[in-house]
């Protein structure tokens, strides 16, 4: 029943100041709203357990080659079969082949991304259908039907969740690599797929290129994801000790397919880490961003409540005096303290709901976990755990006087006079929260000064006025020369259209077709060939035109032309870089070069004859947004082969004007071609350039929030600083001291906090950047331009928030100053 009195006289008492209650309630629910929705995000997106079945017995296992650039490399068929018979420790493997697929019949023709399973995935994954059956053994080898499963997002986005696919037929195209039909059967449970952009998996028999001898034979033929399960009692440690050793043997074995200086390797993780490692970094940043905000509200608003304290000073020395004991003072200022932070975090629940729906958009771009993400209870809870702490926080705060002694706490009416104890504690939440903007500002800064530097590149290219469209290629019922006439007469019809310049047939849209980042081995005249240890080269096929499609320059030599691609006379186009590094102060026009990659023999129609180089372009770097010098080997699309598929046009008219004539320049010659993302490159690197501009946002955001709470704590300290030494400033005044004396030591103290913070800021930030840099490898630390221009900002906007109180300080008049007492 106490309680409850304490709740009710401190309501009461709350009423008597409702303008500092609200400015409290507004500062926590900012804070706990801010932490709530955050959290919220990285429980459903990190915390929250997969559907697959027994989900922390599934693995992902991954083989990479740190030593030339590759990270994450898949397995070969051989490789598989070894690692299945050999390795005890796992009880099942299951293998995923990501494959881009044309997919004519359901509706519009479209490009899909796929996978090919064996008939045992969907059991080692652990995964159910909602409509129909899945792939199943019975589905496995050559005799086998085509059969299609769709994810659940692909049929509820696409499909609007129409249950008549079941049993529909569609051709599902790979390019050079041939075509095959194939019956949708069912729609997976709602799941995260990996790779994640999956919307189709069909069985083996659909890809003609699986069925191949040199698929099954190949061990250098890696296109294959692994996934198996843990067996009965066995830990994960155990798998990776198991693996690591077979995976010894493997390479000792096989030493023709392992180079020396790849230095392969082979690891495992559970699943889920491997679907939430896009999106862990970033969510964890920003749960400390979130947190740092809670810390500068809960600083913030325990000065107002110390400010609260040091007025109640006689009504808490009159209590005192009567016999009230300090626990029974301390409860009424927790009584208070909770009301508050209840109300602040009613209020900052209420908020977080609308923000964890904008968040979860923001975070979709790292990980589709994102995408589903519900609110439940545990909001709640988060929500009144953050009360409960800054309520206790809050009512420890204040120093409470004794019955026997004002030990500085008078019991006269006369002004508040701050104490020594008091003033510190006010600084101290004041420092506190300037570090933690500080900290916070220093992050936005990067982020903020990462992105102009990615917006401002030089891309090496035009990419306002060139239009790029995907036309991927189509080979059912087609010959190679077919795929390559229907392209030369889609350009020939499109360089007609009116404000059209140039019309070209290149492989990828630069940055948005990551897939063919692979390069291949290769040599050239002059250059002794040694089985892999040769250097690598991107290949793209592109058509006549294509530079000066994208404004890129011819340095030497000329362009294909109609003639280039005969099997007598194979000629290349390379990158500057190329030629620099294979030919140094020479002429590169008439030298040769020549794919020596092992992997060419599983890729068909790539031709390893020596071909002679007839120019020398500058780099293009299709693949990083900031750009890198580009090893590249350009073949006419005359002499193929035809992956991919992906017009240019350039143009002086608005790109966009162009769609709808080019969609129907297309149609009118192959009714089933997909005709789809069509964009300028301006507009596909804008795009790809999202998720780091929403980085920018959101933690320039959090960064504003945090620096205007910082502000007005300053400001408030140094007001009530002011308000406390009235009579001070008087009596100086009276013995001649110069308002502007007091002015600038007045912004001289803000100064002063401010730099305290930014020292104490830049302390933790480093502390807190070094230990983060140990856990998560693509974690920074900030440059100096972000941190001087964060420490510039806080110090100039700490002495303008001091400037009010100041200019206060210089107005005093001294007559009601020496009355004040």
């Amino acid at each position: 029943m106490s309680l409850f009195r304490d709740l009710r006289v401190a309501f009461y008492s709350l009423q008597r100041t409702k303008g500092l209650a609200l400015t409290v309630i507004l500062t926590l629910a900012l804070g706990i709203g801010a932490n709530a929705a955050i959290f919220t995000l990285v429980r459903g997106v990190l915390l929250k357990p997969l559907v697959n079945r027994d989900e922390d017995r599934l693995i992902y296992i991954r083989q990479s080659a740190p030593g030339i650039g590759d990270d994450n490399e898949a397995f070969s068929v051989p490789e598989i079969q070894d690692l299945r018979a050999s390795v005890k420790t796992l009880s099942e493997f299951g293998d995923f082949s990501a494959f881009g697929f044309t997919m004519i019949g359901l509706g519009e023709p479209r490009e899909v991304q796929g996978g090919v399973v064996g008939g045992n995935y969907f059991d080692v994954m652990g995964l159910h259908p909602v409509l129909g059956r899945l792939i199943g053994p019975q589905d496995d080898g050559p005799k086998a039907a085509g059969v299609v499963v769709l994810t659940y997002r692909f049929w509820t986005t696409t499909l609007r969740k129409d249950p008549a696919v079941i049993g529909k037929t569609v051709l599902l195209g790979s390019g050079p690599m041939g075509s095959r039909s194939a019956t949708i059967i069912g729609v997976l449970e709602p799941s995260v797929p990996y790779p994640q952009e999956t919307e189709i998996m069909a069985n083996i028999v659909t890809s003609p290129h699986h069925l191949s001898a040199t698929m099954v034979t190949g061990r250098v033929h890696r296109m294959t994801e692994l996934f198996a399960r843990l067996a009965p009692g066995v830990t994960l440690d155990q798998a990776r000790a198991e693996l690591r050793s077979v995976y010894g043997a493997m390479t000792k074995a096989h030493p023709e397919a392992y180079s020396a200086k790849g230095g392969f390797q082979i690891s495992a993780k559970q699943l889920r880490d491997e679907l939430t490692s896009g999106a862990r970094t970033v969510l964890l940043v920003l749960l400390a961003a979130s947190g740092l905000v809670f810390i500068i509200a809960c600083s913030n608003v325990a000065n107002l409540i110390l400010t609260r304290t040091v007025r109640r000073e006689g009504e808490l020395a009159i209590r005192a005096a009567l016999g009230a004991s300090k626990g029974a003072l301390r409860r009424m200022l927790l009584a208070e303290s909770l009301l508050l932070c209840g109300a602040g975090a009613a209020l900052g629940v209420m908020s977080a709901q609308p923000m964890v729906a904008i968040l979860a958009r923001y975070a979709s771009r790292f990980s589709v976990r994102a995408l589903d993400l519900t609110v439940d209870n545990s909001l709640l809870w988060v929500g009144a755990a953050l009360a409960v702490v800054a309520a206790v926080i809050l009512a420890f705060v204040p120093r409470l006087p004794s019955a026997d002694t004002s030990n500085g706490l008078s019991l006269s009416s006369g002004s508040a006079r701050i104490t020594g104890s008091t003033n510190r504690s006010q600084r101290i939440f004041a420092v506190t929260q300037i570090a933690a903007s500080f900290v916070l500002l220093a992050g936005a800064c990067m982020a903020i000064t990462t992105l102009i530097a990615l917006q401002t590149a030089h891309r090496g290219f035009d990419t306002r006025q060139v239009l790029v469209v995907n036309v991927p290629a189509m080979s059912y019922g087609k010959s190679p020369q077919q795929v390559v006439d229907f392209y030369k007469e889609s350009i020939r019809r499109v360089d007609g259209l009116p404000g059209v310049n140039t019309t070209s047939f290149g492989m990828v849209a630069p940055w948005r077709d990551g897939g063919f980042g692979f390069g291949m081995q290769f040599s050239a005249d002059g250059h002794a060939h040694v089985p892999n240890e040769d250097p690598r080269a991107h290949m793209r096929v592109v058509s006549p035109g294509f530079f000066a499609s994208l404004g890129v320059p011819i340095i030497a030599g000329r362009d294909f032309n109609d003639s280039d691609g005969q099997k007598n006379d194979p000629v290349v186009i390379v990158s500057e870089t190329l030629a620099q590094r294979m030919f140094p102060n020479q002429d590169a026009i008439n030298r040769h070069v020549y794919w020596t990659d092992p992997v060419l023999q599983f890729a068909p129609g790539i031709n390893a004859a020596p071909h002679r180089i007839i120019g020398v372009t500058a780099d293009i770097d299709d693949l990083h947004v900031i750009p890198e010098s580009m090893v590249t080997v350009y073949t006419p699309f005359q002499e193929g082969p035809i992956f991919g598929g992906r017009l240019f046009i350039h143009t002086d008219a608005n790109p966009y004007s162009l769609v709808a004539p080019v969609t129907r320049i297309i149609r009118d010659l192959s009714a089933d071609q997909p005709i789809e993302h069509a964009a300028t490159l301006e507009d596909v690197r804008a795009e790809v350039l999202t998720p780091d501009r929403l980085n920018s946002l959101v933690f320039g955001v959090f960064a504003a929030v945090a620096l205007a709470i910082a502000l007005v704590g300053v400001a408030g300290v140094l007001a009530f600083s002011v308000s406390a030494r009235t009579r001070e400033f008087g009596i100086r005044l009276a013995l001649g001291s110069q308002p502007r004396n007091l002015l600038k030591g007045v912004i001289a103290e803000g100064a002063v906090m401010a730099a305290a913070g930014v020292l104490a800021g830049a302390a933790l930030g480093f502390v807190a950047a070094r230990l983060a840099g140990s856990y998560f490898l693509d974690v920074k630390m900030p440059g100096a331009l972000p941190v001087v221009l964060s420490a510039f900002v806080l110090l100039t906007a700490a002495v303008v928030a001091s400037a009010l109180p100041a200019a206060r300080a210089a107005r005093i008049d001294v007559i009601q100053a020496l009355r004040s007492e």
